[in-house]
């Protein structure tokens, strides 16, 4: 039976050779791991086993979380990438570290508004639509430059990027297709702002073809913690 320890040496496995493939450093690719729904016993095996990043879609849950372990664990890195509502901004604001989900400017102000002046500016990702399915949170592609030049005029938050959730599909064309379309918006976006450095994309089953289109950030949840635990 593997452990978690052993299953994120095979994500950063995967990892390595994806970015080998394409002739990239696996270094430059930061691997989050996805622990919604997950007690905090997984996250701590994941820790000891060197992982640092998680990253959580539920608000409540996550801010229980990191209640949990920020005294023993003051160095987690914690990434929300879950869909928010703007009754619930003031969590993301006071508890995370990254916001991978934002969407609209009623969000952006809301978070900026509401962090503690004692943190450091929330780091966060413009979610773009890629797949433009009405299911999908997410901006559609001509209102990335509006709202990151909103971002950028918020003193307690640092536009760091672009996220994004594809089509959830088998088909390699269809992922590179999106992909490529990200990362060609992901360099637009670097022309205006230089310091943009993240392209939050990719999950287990299109991890490699995010890679070979630019990824520096990939999110994997049940391939490390196992299948989820939803309630019944």
């Amino acid at each position: 039976m593997t452990t978690i320890a052993d299953r994120l040496a095979i994500a950063h496995s995967r990892i390595a050779q994806a970015a080998q493939k394409c002739d990239r450093q696996p270094s430059s690719i930061r691997l989050l791991a996805v622990s919604k729904t997950k007690p905090v016993e997984d996250i701590i095996a994941a820790y000891q086993a060197g992982q640092r990043c998680f990253a959580e879609n539920y608000v409540q849950e996550g801010a229980e979380k990191i209640t949990a372990l920020k005294a023993t664990y003051p160095d987690i890195e914690w990434h929300f990438i879950g869909p928010l509502q703007s009754n619930k901004t003031n969590i993301v604001a006071q508890h995370f570290d990254w916001m991978h989900t934002v969407s609209r400017d009623k969000i952006a102000q809301r978070l900026n508004d509401q962090r503690p002046n004692e943190l450091t500016p929330l780091n966060v990702c413009i979610q773009i639509n890629i797949s433009a399915e009405d299911t999908k949170s997410g901006i559609d592609t001509d209102q990335m430059l509006p709202l990151a030049k909103l971002i950028t005029q918020l003193p307690n938050l640092t536009l760091r990027g672009l996220m994004a959730i594809p089509t959830a599909t088998a088909d390699t064309e269809l992922q590179l297709k999106e992909f490529s379309t990200l990362h060609k918006l992901f360099q637009e976006l670097q022309l205006h702002y230089p310091s943009i450095d993240t392209l939050s994309m990719g999950m287990s089953n299109d991890l490699d073809a995010a890679i070979r289109c630019g990824s520096t950030m990939v999110r994997i949840g049940s391939a490390i913690f196992g299948e989820r635990n939803y309630p019944a």
